[in-house]
């Protein structure tokens, strides 16, 4: 088991620096004929006359180590494991940035030839989306090896808490991580249990070393409850010696401490344990994000807008928007729009959460809840300013009252603008059968790691969430 993962990590990164040297070349030759052979030439005139070609290949393929030495400074030869490939562009960018600087370093002591400058503008431009779309070929063709269970990592989990279970079953889910979850470890005897499901128990503490061998096992998932992370040296001396990797899933006030900081304030030192989410430039950067992707959904989404407007208000009797206070930043409050999908007397009993075949929706809200289209309106909200593309999604102040007191850190979600989508809801954390304090951890998450790029691969998986998840409704 272990040499057929070992091939594996091998080929996969091999295999990864050759996409990457042909899609490197091919964006010079590409931006070379755009430059020298196209209707570009017409527009931007070449005044000296054409190049040869042949000095070109010579710079391409003697500055090509220095794209690999980049690229691989920022851990992109390694196995992805990434379940999403857009995850790297934007470090593909950096690093498309830093290889053509350097280039251009060389180029300076390069005296009798001259490189056109666009060239290499064409080159930043176009380099980043052509080793994109190879690494993503790569990144699917590394999860097919592991969904035929070439190349897996067995893993086993040591200890019992309120997560162990759930990444038992997440890592036996879905294959393509690469990781599959052989049983879990725990001390007297203690059992892992959750909704009536059975995991195979591989013995006590002291077992593992054994089981290491005999399993073929190459990492240890460590989910020790907060009052036994005191067992962590013992596990480790238990495995001294033997090649396996130790990775520690961080309980609620890891992640908090983790992100500690001195800061001193007129000589005094001060421990930071709790901070701004964002600092000034970043809210203004955020808000110019949000504001041109909303004028942009809304302009191109304009006549369909129009026609869900007439199909909401002819197949059912009431109003085409549905307009509910929602409690959003700093507990204010604002009312959120969307499209009605539900009858007007759907809460003639009092509020509740949606479910599935909830039979308070119409036949068209149906199909709009399905798809998410309802919540097309709410870039209304975000152009106002009472809510942001991506945060906590909002809630009500019946439900925030109920929850604030029985969910840990509930209320910490309205420390940002709330959010037609976010990291939660692409997760797959959106419908009342999933864990809300689950869910709040997300937001948390995202919260405390907040920046542009991140909100592009959130707005990118909600496409893709809206289409395939099973949980909309």
């Amino acid at each position: 088991m272990r040499s057929k993962s070992s091939k594996i990590e091998i080929f996969i990164p091999v295999l990864t620096i050759f996409s990457d040297n042909v899609s490197i070349v091919s964006a010079y030759l590409l931006s070379y004929y755009l430059r020298f052979n196209s209707r570009l030439s017409e527009v931007i005139p070449v005044t000296e006359g054409i190049p040869d070609i042949v000095a070109y290949l010579i710079f391409i393929f003697s500055t090509l180590p220095i794209w690999i030495i980049v690229f691989q400074s920022s851990k992109l030869y390694r196995l992805n494991r990434n379940v999403f490939a857009f995850d790297e562009f934007f470090v593909i960018i950096k690093c498309v940035t830093v290889s053509i600087i350097f280039s251009l370093g060389i180029i300076f002591f390069i005296r009798d030839f001259s490189f056109s400058r666009v060239v290499f503008i064409m080159i930043w431009a176009i380099a980043p989306f052509i080793l994109m779309f190879n690494r993503y070929l790569i990144l699917k063709l590394e999860k097919t090896f592991y969904n035929k269970n070439i190349g897996i990592k067995y893993a086993a989990i040591v200890g019992i808490n309120e997560n162990s279970g759930k990444i038992y079953d997440r890592f036996n889910k879905n294959l393509y991580a690469g990781i599959r979850v052989k049983g879990y470890f725990s001390r007297n005897n203690e059992l892992l249990e959750s909704e009536g499901k059975t995991y195979t128990r591989l013995g006590e503490y002291e077992d593992i070393p054994r089981q290491i061998n005999n399993l073929g096992l190459h990492k240890m998932i460590i989910c020790l409850p907060s009052n036994s992370h005191s067992d962590l040296p013992y596990l480790l001396k238990l495995c001294e010696g033997i090649n396996i990797e130790f990775m520690m899933y961080p309980d609620y006030m890891e992640i908090i401490t983790s992100k500690l900081k001195v800061e001193q304030v007129d000589g005094i030192p001060f421990m930071k344990i709790k901070s701004l989410p964002m600092n000034i430039w970043n809210r203004i950067t955020k808000r110019l994000f949000d504001t041109f992707i909303s004028l942009f959904i809304l302009f191109i989404t304009s006549p369909f807008f129009i026609a869900l407007a007439a199909i909401v208000k002819f197949s059912s009797k009431g109003p085409v928007f549905y307009k509910q206070e929602r409690v959003g930043i700093d507990g204010k409050k604002f009312m959120m729009y969307k499209f009605r999908s539900m009858r007007t007397d759907s809460e003639k009993d009092g509020p509740k959460f949606a479910s599935p075949d909830d039979d308070r929706t119409t036949p068209i809200g149906k199909f709009l809840r399905k798809f998410s289209i309802d919540e097309l309106p709410q870039f209304i909200n975000v152009l106002r300013g009472e809510m942001s593309i991506v945060g906590p999604r909002p809630e009500r102040q019946f439900f925030v009252d109920q929850l604030k007191d029985n969910i840990n850190n509930y209320l910490e979600r309205h420390r940002v603008k709330c959010g037609i989508t976010g990291w939660a809801q692409v997760n797959g954390l959106r419908g009342s059968s999933t864990s809300l304090q689950e869910r709040i951890n997300y937001d948390i998450y995202y919260i405390e790691n907040w920046s542009v790029a991140f909100d592009i691969k959130i707005i990118v998986k909600t496409i893709k969430e809206a289409l395939f998840s099973k949980n909309a409704y």
